[in-house]
């Protein structure tokens, strides 16, 4: 446990970290990157380049200070975390480099204020929570080589198939080479795709699984992102995965992670599924299995597209609703073409008055995945419905963010 001491001292030194916390975070990036350039690999650089890692950073920083005397109200944001550092690779060893560095940043951005006091409290801080990450995530690699298939690093698959659907979204479909066991994994779970671009080095990218867990291959369904120079990745991967890796070329798979998950067999309220553009993966994972397993289980899911062409998965989506009655689908375009409204679908965006007229929201669990804006939006309508966060789930690709801010349409 903390000393008493330390509490205190944190908790003082809270405001003032907390107005530096970028300040910090972005100085702590800058002094591990030189000191210890082994760990860049481990970090996205379309994050750091964007800024959202920084903020992210000093986001979790600012939330464990003032959370220090009751640590556990954090335990969800370290089982995010400590899958996320799974998915990657980040081991005991890797945690004094950051412990170091991070003291190192907060001394150069607040100066003489930093007194020896102050630095040992926050490194009594640092190696508490520290432990707990080493404790969780060496569960979490047990647990990954504990079941039939399973394995922790990386593991050789094969791409069996390639399939587009849509202009700008590919499915692969992977098999193990050594044609072993596939472990099972969690609806909403991703995978980790390690990547030798030929260009530039790149840290490793999680993709979500966007099939059922009982088929026989794992399949992620990646979106060709815009941005392809090395000054700004976001992109490199996935164009290359577009254009360079095709069917019967081998790729190095992490084995699946993740806590943005459902339990098919313990559904027992409606399931509400909101996706805006690529946010459809791990949803239709989750809407499959939930069919598989229950195929009376009440499920709407809305999917907000800027409009057929782009749109992924229409096929699929309309084999899902026709299992049954209680499979609802809404589509929602923001940018329709002709022919894309009929039908039922939706013209806009997703708003309080769609969720409140299409789904059983007073009693319904929600689940939900896009882009920044959508989810703000998505999550302050719940909020406007006075919908319980206890039934409310939502995973953003990339650095988690605060969605209290909404933006509007």
């Amino acid at each position: 446990m903390l000393s008493e001491q330390t509490i205190r001292i944190v908790k003082e030194i809270t405001p003032v970290v907390a107005a530096n916390a970028e300040t910090i975070t972005r100085r702590f990036y800058e002094r591990m990157f030189t000191a210890n350039p082994e760990v860049k690999a481990f970090f996205n650089q379309a994050h750091q380049h964007s800024g959202g890692q920084q903020k992210a950073l000093a986001g979790a920083i600012c939330a464990y200070f003032a959370h220090i005397d009751n640590p556990a109200v954090l335990m969800p944001a370290v089982e995010l975390i400590a899958q996320k550092h799974v998915s990657l690779g980040i081991k005991a060893e890797h945690y004094p480099i950051v412990g170091s560095n991070l003291l190192g940043a907060i001394k150069d951005v607040i100066g003489e204020a930093a007194t020896d006091e102050i630095v040992d409290a926050v490194a009594e801080a640092y190696g508490f929570l520290a432990n707990i990450f080493i404790e969780r995530e060496q569960a979490i690699y047990d647990e990954q080589a504990s079941v039939p298939g399973g394995w922790n690093g990386t593991r050789t698959f094969v791409v069996a198939k390639k399939v587009p659907e849509s202009d700008v979204v590919t499915s692969f479909y992977l098999k193990p080479e050594d044609e072993g066991p596939l472990p099972p994994f969690k609806p909403g779970q991703y995978i980790t795709v390690h990547i030798d671009h030929p260009q530039t080095p790149t840290s490793p990218r999680n993709y979500s699984l966007s099939d059922c867990p009982s088929q026989p291959h794992y399949r992620i369904s990646v979106k060709r992102e815009a941005s392809l120079t090395a000054d700004a990745p976001d992109g490199l991967i996935s164009s290359h995965l577009h254009d360079s890796i095709d069917e019967g070329h081998r790729i190095e798979l992490g084995p699946p992670c993740g806590e943005f998950t459902v339990d098919p067999d313990r559904v027992a309220r409606p399931v509400v599924l909101i996706a805006g553009g690529i946010g459809i993966t791990p949803l239709l994972s989750m809407a499959k299995s939930i069919i598989h397993a229950k195929p009376d289980a009440e499920l709407y899911i809305i999917q907000a597209a800027r409009n057929s062409k782009v749109q992924a998965f229409a096929t699929e989506l309309a084999r899902l609703a026709e299992t049954g009655p209680n499979v609802r689908i809404k589509l929602v375009y923001d940018a329709p073409l002709p022919g894309d409204t009929d039908n039922g679908n939706l013209d806009g965006f997703v708003t309080t008055d769609l969720l409140r007229d299409f789904t059983p929201f007073a009693d319904a669990e929600f689940y939900f995945c896009g882009p920044k804006a959508f989810m703000q939006n998505v999550h302050a309508s719940l909020a406007e419905l006075g919908v319980d966060e206890h039934r409310v789930r939502y995973e953003f690709f990339g650095p988690k963010e605060e969605l209290a801010a909404p933006v509007s349409a």
